[in-house]
């Protein structure tokens, strides 16, 4: 901070300008440094990422040519061929990484000036996710069948998602937001649940039946990984009308098992490892 209040103060005084350092000891370590430090960082840029990004063909001096223009200094490395090394004044703070060197030469060279082609290189893989990729085939198929896809937010209250669905908070489950705006965004949902209710709430005027789905993330803590906590990816749907559509609700289920090549179980034996079934629960989850 204090280099750049230097760089853009000196632009007001007159010539010449000069900048005398202090030398700051630190009694508590005994330590000694001298400020402000104008020291260019070093880093480095690729002759090859460079010229892809921008469909050109420079040579490392051309590019070095092009990025003086721009007040950064720059040569050829003398351990790699592709490398260019990049002195970033004080005065460039905006220079983070190499995509911002290249940006710097496409400048310097001109936009107007660069061909109109399709970049060497490109930074997409071309290929979805598995899992958004399994998302999206379960919001076709649910869609298809003529159900609405709703959003509503990640972040519910406490007594949404635990309260009113008659389940137990044993602290273990749950992040909590540590300093929630209103009592309505306390912790992350842990089930879709809260979501669809609270939507067929503010569309009970409407026309029935309701059928909704939503295919998104969860929260849950978890001791185990740095963050402590993980996402989750879950599907549900809840359907309100003048019976209880349960037929509905095992049709939907139906397509989306044969689409995802599950069949059903032939029995409900919980033995058998295959398919899907349905059985009763402890009451304490219901």
């Amino acid at each position: 901070m204090t280099n750049m209040l230097i760089a853009m103060f000196s632009q007001y005084c007159d010539e010449p300008f000069t900048v005398e350092p202090v030398k700051i000891i630190s009694p508590h370590n005994q330590q000694t440094r001298e400020v402000p430090d104008v020291t260019p960082r070093t880093t480095t840029a690729e002759i090859s990422y460079i010229n892809a990004c921008c469909g050109l063909d420079l040579s490392a001096e051309q590019i070095c040519k092009l990025l003086s223009k721009m007040c950064i200094s720059a040569k050829p490395s003398s351990d790699n061929a592709d490398l260019l090394d990049v002195e970033i004044p004080i005065t460039r703070a905006d220079v983070l990484h190499q995509c911002d060197i290249m940006e710097d030469v496409a400048i310097a060279y001109g936009f107007n000036e660069l061909n109109r082609t399709f970049p060497k290189g490109s930074g997409t893989i071309a290929a979805p996710l598995p899992l958004n990729k399994l998302a999206d085939i379960v919001r076709l198929e649910s869609a298809l069948c003529g159900w609405s896809e709703v959003m509503p937010l990640i972040l519910c209250s406490h007594d949404e998602n635990f309260a009113w669905l008659n389940r137990n908070d044993d602290g273990k489950t749950a992040v909590r937001l540590a300093n929630p705006k209103t009592a309505e965004y306390q912790i992350v949902r842990t089930s879709l649940l809260p979501g669809l209710l609270k939507t067929i709430r503010e569309n009970r005027k409407h026309s029935l039946p309701i059928k909704v789905f939503e295919a998104s993330d969860v929260a849950f803590k978890d001791e185990c990984v740095e963050r402590k906590s993980k996402n989750e990816r879950h599907f549900a749907a809840a359907f309100c009308g003048k019976t209880s559509g349960f037929e509905v609700i095992h049709g939907l289920l139906d397509r989306l098992m044969a689409m995802l090549s599950t069949r059903a179980s032939a029995s409900g034996a919980a033995e058998q490892k295959e398919g899907y079934w349905i059985e009763p629960v402890d009451g304490k989850h219901n």
